[in-house]
């Protein structure tokens, strides 16, 4: 039998692989256990340790679907949002390492000089998250995505997130991208990012205080900064249905561990919008 896993589902639940290990180091002594007597005791011999095994097993493999939420994927029915700010400097930076010359590579990477710019505005569960909520996602309208290229420089990522998340929201394509636009016009950037000339090495702890401090209302909890290697890939902040700021302990989980990361320079300074 062939098993299939959504990875994004085990990189989000991490008691999932304590829980695995923890059956994968007991099946020694269970099979040794298990193994028939040498005297058979009778017809049908019964093997407790071999069954809890199994089941356990099975439990485990049932996990993802079961540990994100009962109204899975269901438009519109999630707890709250996360506006992901990504870094655009280290988004192209890795891009050229990698040899990465697509479309929406030569449209953020190659022409006006962004900062910070919208991943995407993602429903959450306290426990998980919903996508793809819609199959096929309702046609999303060029002008809505033209609409939106100052926030998201390239066409590709705002197709794919309407579709993995926007589909989730519960509304329409249009009130969507409005919510995103509202959203990203509820948080500040700190000034001394908008226009960074140089490269600058700065803790995430560091990074997020000066988010706490440029955004009233926003605290630590409500906030996570992730990486990619040693440099700065996003900022993440947690946000109520009604745009909000709001604590998130499962995001703040996820966030980076490096006592300082980097943030590659912005490529001009002139006219750069944060």
């Amino acid at each position: 039998m062939r098993l299939f896993f959504d990875k994004s589902l085990f990189l989000d639940q991490s008691w999932f692989f304590d829980r695995f290990v923890s059956v994968l180091r007991a099946l020694p002594a269970l099979r040794a256990y298990s193994q028939p007597p040498a005297v058979h005791p009778g017809p049908h011999p019964i093997r407790p340790a071999l069954m809890i095994a199994s089941l356990a097993l099975a439990a485990l493999l049932a996990a993802p679907a079961a540990a994100q939420d009962r109204r899975q994927n269901a438009p519109g029915e999630f707890d709250f949002y996360v506006l992901s700010l990504s870094w655009s400097p280290s988004f192209c930076e890795a891009a050229s390492e990698r040899g990465n010359a697509g479309r929406s590579q030569q449209i953020q990477c190659g022409g006006r000089p962004y900062s910070f710019v919208v991943h995407g505005l993602w429903p959450q569960y306290e426990r998980g998250f919903p996508n793809y909520c819609q199959h096929p996602s309702p046609r999303l309208d060029r002008n809505i995505v033209s609409s939106m290229l100052d926030l998201m420089p390239a066409p590709g990522l705002i197709f794919n997130e309407w579709d993995k998340h926007g589909t989730c929201s519960g509304v329409s394509a249009r009130s969507y991208f409005e919510t995103v636009r509202k959203a990203r016009a509820a948080v500040k950037i700190p000034d001394d990012l908008l226009q960074l000339s140089e490269p600058k090495t700065i803790a995430p702890a560091e990074l997020e205080e000066a988010f706490v401090k440029a955004n009233p209302g926003l605290s630590t909890s409500a906030i996570a900064v992730t990486c990619e290697g040693q440099r700065l890939s996003e900022v993440r902040i947690c946000l109520s249905k009604e745009l909000q700021f709001r604590a998130c302990e499962e995001i703040d989980r996820r966030a980076c561990r490096r006592d300082k990361v980097t943030m590659p320079p912005v490529r001009a300074s002139a006219g750069i919008s944060g």
